[in-house]
């Protein structure tokens, strides 16, 4: 997929100066979320480029956890995977899967989870595992859930990062993979999960949040040269939108910087003649 610089008016192809991508500021914001996060369990991708820079940026401390039971990573490039041998090699300590649920997760000590999504619903459940191609074709078949339902029972918050479009923002999921707030206020306690749920879907085009009373997802947030409207247009049901909306701060040098250099550390060098 192919990131549309801020600013820019797809319909039109004309492209504005900012100097930065959507996805550039949507990671941007993600990282920044982390700002006072202690412990954070990462999922692959999105929420890995994310927490990865939020630790070469505004928390150094960061400590990175990953599903693979590899505690306090400093990997220099993005990771390919949970699998990824830089996870283990920079850790602090690699304990074994079990334990990492059992002990760690299920355990209550880690505050942050950073989750990604193929497909969220207004109440921030999530679909990792199919999706519905239409009439006379096969199902999609997706990645699953992997940690995601623990992760998200279990840590203390969670926070979510995903491009945001009609296909992605759906008004009923083709599949429950992973509880956000259930149907609603309440749902999770009943259910026995204690920890606190989505309390922010970063896009790229700006953060929506959980309504207090009602648990459903609210844009408070758009991101520069984005407008409510459109927020609207590329959500699957009728966006609730708060009283009033802010402006996120577009990225600075440093931070645009250290996202880059994260990205393109991860890239073969090119051949020389």
């Amino acid at each position: 997929m192919t990131a549309t610089p801020a600013g820019t008016t797809e319909t039109t192809g004309t492209t504005g100066t900012t100097g930065f991508t959507s996805d550039e500021l949507m990671e941007v914001n993600a990282a920044r979320a982390l700002a006072d996060a202690t412990t954070c369990f990462v999922g692959i991708g999105l929420p890995s480029t994310a927490a990865n820079l939020a630790r070469a940026t505004v928390n150094p401390g960061l400590v990175l956890i990953y599903e693979s039971g590899t505690i306090g990573s400093k990997p220099t490039r993005l990771p390919l995977s949970i699998g990824d041998g830089e996870l283990a090699e920079t850790a602090d300590a690699v304990v074994p899967v079990p334990e990492m649920f059992n002990y760690w997760l299920q355990g209550g000590r880690i505050d942050v989870g950073f989750l990604g999504a193929a497909q969220v619903d207004r109440h921030a459940n999530i679909n990792t595992t199919v999706v519905d191609r239409g009439p006379d074709k096969p199902e999609g078949r997706l990645p699953g859930a992997g940690g995601a339902p623990e992760i998200a029972s279990n840590c203390g918050k969670v926070l979510m990062v995903l491009r945001h479009s009609t296909r992605n923002f759906v008004e009923r999921l083709d599949f429950v993979t992973t509880l956000g707030h259930g149907g609603g206020p309440g749902d999770r306690k009943k259910l026995g999960m204690p920890g606190a749920g989505p309390t922010a879907v970063i896009t790229d085009l700006g953060i929506l949040r959980p309504d207090p009373a009602t648990a459903e997802l609210v844009l408070t947030e758009v991101h520069p040269d984005v407008t409510v409207e459109r927020v609207r247009a590329a959500t699957g049901w009728e966006l609730t939108v708060a009283d009033t909306v802010g402006t996120t701060e577009p990225p600075t040098p440093q931070e645009l910087a250290a996202l880059r250099a994260l990205k393109a550390a991860g890239k073969p060098a090119k051949e020389t003649r």
